[in-house]
């Protein structure tokens, strides 16, 4: 495996949710920074990028809160942003009816309110991306540059960042049982 220069900004909550396994999920509209407003998936492999800016224990389920808070409580010191998981896209689903999307309700920590005012913010739909997320050997701890902060979904870091001796947080045959579980989740037949 070699090294990775990209991070991919997600609320902190969302990232330790898929660094802990509970999660293998992200529900993605796009920044505010990002032309047109809309999400691409630039790289297939990226750093997961904890951000604290737009979290609101409101927009979580119950157990979301709960895991924010502890979130919240191992914060990095202000300036300074904390690599410790990156993640390879393993596909990604264009959900253009909100019924699909609240079909994933188990598979993420929004609430049915965020994933709906998500769903229709400027015009509906939501990008699903499956994420096969990796444990790096050890955390990083970089400064916090001007080039890192704004509401934009990807990043390029100053120096790449090595990845050999990662392991990955779900095994083969869990991964495997969450990708058939989001197929069947969204195959059409299943909306009816």
């Amino acid at each position: 495996m070699s090294g990775l220069r990209h991070a991919f900004k997600e609320w902190a909550v969302i990232c330790k949710a898929l660094a802990d396994g509970n999660q293998a999920l992200v529900l993605r509209k796009g920044g505010i920074a990002e032309a047109e407003g809309t999400f691409r998936v630039e790289h297939t492999r990226f750093w997961l990028y904890p951000t604290f800016a737009h979290e609101k224990a409101e927009a979580l389920k119950p157990q979301g809160q709960e895991l924010l808070a502890r979130v919240e409580a191992d914060r990095p010191p202000a300036g300074s942003v904390r690599l410790t998981h990156w993640a390879e896209v393993e596909g990604a689903y264009q959900l253009h009816n909100l019924v699909a999307a609240l079909r994933l309700n188990d598979l993420h920590l929004w609430t049915v309110r965020t994933v709906s005012e998500r769903f229709a913010y400027r015009s509906p739909g939501l990008l699903a991306l499956p994420l096969r997320v990796w444990k790096a050997p050890q955390p990083v701890e970089l400064a916090e540059t001007p080039a890192y902060a704004g509401c934009k979904s990807w990043v390029e870091l100053e120096q790449e960042l090595p990845t050999e001796g990662s392991v990955p947080v779900l095994d083969d045959v869990g991964f495997r049982e969450f990708i058939q579980n989001l197929e069947r989740l969204l195959k059409p037949t299943a909306l009816a």
